[in-house]
């Protein structure tokens, strides 16, 4: 059996929030009682729209963040409290690809600087190989030995970001966590970043952690999916049967409103009304329960549990029914 990069259980986030002078702090839980496991060479993505959680718990799986409460291990080492010397081993493991590749690239530094950056904080290589190294990356993410001497504002929006998934790879990671990485750019650059990642992943046996809100980005590159509404899972499986046959209605909702996405019955799609809860104030019952067009009294009262059927796990009381 294939050892895990990354696993997770039961991780939660919870934040106090100022409000106001002589006021009680509240607390806004971001992410409650995420499990996942990725293995190498797959991707899990989490999807759902803005203020789900996606974006926390990228922090915590990078270490940005410490969970409030749960277990993370990376290589089966405890990533939550880890050994003194693990620590620096740990964060080299796990890299980040942020959002913006215009925003995430230094202005005032050439692009054999950025790259180099990674090897000359945390190895001792001299010069001459950390600008080999680099070099190699370019060659690898499809650029050529001459742009490490250009500005990153010389680059368009996908090669920058061509460069960004340079700059993670520069350590050798083991995971690499991905937030929004093409949401920026034009669709056919997309596709050439997203088959960027599945070459890199192919070749070098990469785990990743996708975090996406467009669906059909997510069926291109997922092997899994995991499905968040104000911080909770509301569904988790292999991307084939979530996509063939999604169980929990925000899913299929989600699924509905994606344009172009191939197999979705759009005769029968959820239409969500109204506005995400605060997360300040959730439902007492299920969370999506303001929102769901099969609502009924037990769901307003009682939260349901993540539990397993038909291959993948769901948060819904009605589930066997609304197949």
């Amino acid at each position: 059996m294939t050892a895990a990069v990354v696993e997770a259980r039961a991780l939660r986030r919870v934040y106090e929030v100022r409000r106001g002078w002589m006021r009680e702090r509240a607390l806004l839980q971001a992410v409650g009682d995420v499990s996942f496991t990725i293995t190498p060479g797959c991707t899990l993505a989490v999807v759902g729209e803005s203020g789900c959680g996606k974006s926390t718990l990228a922090r915590m799986v990078t270490l940005i963040e410490k969970p409030t409460s749960g277990a993370l291990s990376l290589g089966g080492i405890d990533a939550v409290n880890p050994p003194p010397d693990a620590t620096a081993a740990l964060r080299r493991s796990v890299q980040l690809v942020f959002q913006n590749p215009f925003g995430s690239l230094n202005p005032r530094k050439k692009i054999g600087a950025i790259l180099e950056a990674p090897l000359t904080i945390n190895t001792d290589q001299p010069p001459a190989e950390r600008a080999e190294r680099a070099q190699a990356m370019l060659a690898r993410v499809g650029l050529r030995p001459e742009h490490a001497g250009r500005y990153p504002h010389m680059f368009s929006g996908g090669q920058r970001q061509r460069i960004a998934i340079a700059r993670a790879l520069m350590l050798s990671p083991s995971l690499l966590v991905a937030d929004e990485p093409v949401s920026a750019l034009d669709v056919s650059v997309q596709a050439q970043v997203l088959n960027l990642l599945a070459d890199l992943q192919q070749e070098l046996g990469l785990a990743y952690l996708f975090i996406s809100h467009d669906l059909g980005v997510v069926r291109h590159i997922a092997h899994d999916v995991l499905v968040m509404y104000l911080g909770l899972v509301m569904e988790q499986g292999p991307k084939q049967r979530v996509f063939a046959q999604p169980l929990h209605p925000y899913t299929k909702a989600l699924l509905g409103s994606t344009p172009g996405l191939a197999g979705v019955d759009r005769a029968r799609r959820i239409v969500l009304k109204g506005e995400l809860p605060s997360p300040l104030d959730p439902p007492a019952g299920c969370v999506f329960s303001t929102r769901c067009p099969h609502v009924a009294e037990r769901c307003r009262e009682e939260r349901p549990a993540l539990r397993p059927l038909d291959d993948r796990l769901v948060a819904c009381h009605h589930a066997e029914r609304l197949r």
